[in-house]
């Protein structure tokens, strides 16, 4: 009997058993929530970082006359640490506004503000309190928006939602574990006949250990490929709900798309075996620790 590979331990029909994988799942799913919106987030920051690093934004007063923008455009191309300045004509604030006002609105009808676009030399360092003073002196009321100090804010609020997305990935993941601990010291109860008798035959801790491992691995991986396809089905939904809010076709959301991209997938596919081996090596632990007290 102890030499067969199938189990000694009838734990299939343990009902205790049976209920790992619908206790497991959620924890999985839960986790992958968590850990999908943490890499979307991380993805938008790097976008924007890209998109914005490097760039300054000079704004004007509505009504600023030319010659005015002129000089201060002339005063920042000058600057020491700016690559250029360009600024942006009414076609250019039109394709900017347009996402809000629509193409049917006359943009040259509405007193907007003059923007210069700013690039700044890749390492350079340019002095922004004096630049800002020579700026109102040039211009009365001129504001220079310093798109690194915005990108600051969004990354300390990126942080703080990362750490509570860690934070709930390690109590779901302490909550898998307590799981497994209760499910395989009811099955040792349930079946501590037949662990017994298999002990006094001489079956090694070990042997007796490795059913309950096993038994773990594929009960852990069922309720964890459950939680995972919940999550992906999940995902997809708030993708979706997120194409259906935009607006003016796809150039403003009014909630943010979570779009994954292959290896993202990749790591969340991954959850289902990492909680199945969690499992397994829980239940050994288990089991070996509640064998050691056996006589």
């Amino acid at each position: 009997m102890i030499g067969r590979s199938s189990n000694d331990i009838p734990l299939q029909r343990d009902g205790t058993s049976r209920m790992l994988p619908w206790l497991i799942g959620p924890t999985v799913y839960l986790a992958a929530l968590a850990i999908a919106g943490m890499l979307a987030l991380h993805g938008m920051l790097q976008n924007w970082d890209r998109g914005l690093a490097g760039t300054m934004t000079v704004e004007l007063p509505a009504g600023t006359a030319e010659p005015v923008v002129t000089s201060v455009v002339t005063l920042l191309r000058t600057t020491p640490g700016i690559a250029s300045a360009q600024a942006m004509d009414r076609a250019a604030e039109a394709k900017l506004l347009e996402p809000w006002l629509g193409n049917s609105v006359a943009v040259q009808e509405l007193s907007l503000p003059r923007l210069i676009d700013l690039h700044v030399v890749a390492g350079a360092r340019p002095d922004l309190p004096a630049l800002k003073t020579k700026l109102v002196a040039a211009a009365p009321g001129a504001v220079l928006d310093d798109h690194q100090q915005w990108l600051d804010r969004l990354y300390t609020l990126a942080l703080t939602v990362e750490a509570t997305g860690l934070a709930i990935v390690l109590m779901v993941s302490a909550a898998s574990v307590l799981t497994v601990v209760f499910t395989t010291r009811a099955g040792l109860a349930v079946h501590r006949d037949v662990i017994e008798l298999l002990h006094g035959l001489g079956a090694r801790d070990g042997y007796i250990a490795r059913q309950f491992q096993r038994e773990a691995l594929r009960l852990g991986f069922a309720g964890g490929l459950g939680g995972l396809v919940l999550a992906a089905a999940t995902v997809w939904g708030l993708g979706h709900v997120a194409r259906a809010t935009s607006v003016l076709g796809e150039q403003a959301k009014l909630l943010p798309d979570l779009h994954l991209v292959l290896w993202q997938w990749g790591t969340l596919a991954a959850l289902p075996v990492i909680a199945a081996l969690a499992a397994m090596i829980t239940a050994r632990l288990t089991v070996m620790r509640a064998l050691a007290r056996l006589p």
